[in-house]
């Protein structure tokens, strides 16, 4: 496994292990996951990534997963 497949792999990880017990209270927002600091859950995306880099920076990865029961599915023609 490549360098490149294990980016953001334990946010990824804490995501799904706390999936079920935010899908309540923040369905539909953005999470915020550096490392294994959760830093909030935003309305939008673009608040999400703001409050990213105030906390991360710009020199350390974080994600931004939005909470939802079922993974939408995109379709590029």
């Amino acid at each position: 496994m490549g360098i490149g497949s294990r980016i953001l792999e334990h946010e990824l990880r804490l995501f799904e292990q706390h999936k079920q017990e935010w899908l309540q209270p923040h369905t539909g927002e953005f999470a915020v996951i550096g490392g294994t600091t959760i830093c909030g859950f935003y309305s939008d995306y673009e608040s999400a990534f703001r409050a990213g880099l105030r906390k991360f920076g710009c020199t350390c990865p974080f994600l931004i997963k939005q909470v939802c029961a079922d993974e939408p599915v995109y379709s590029i023609y």
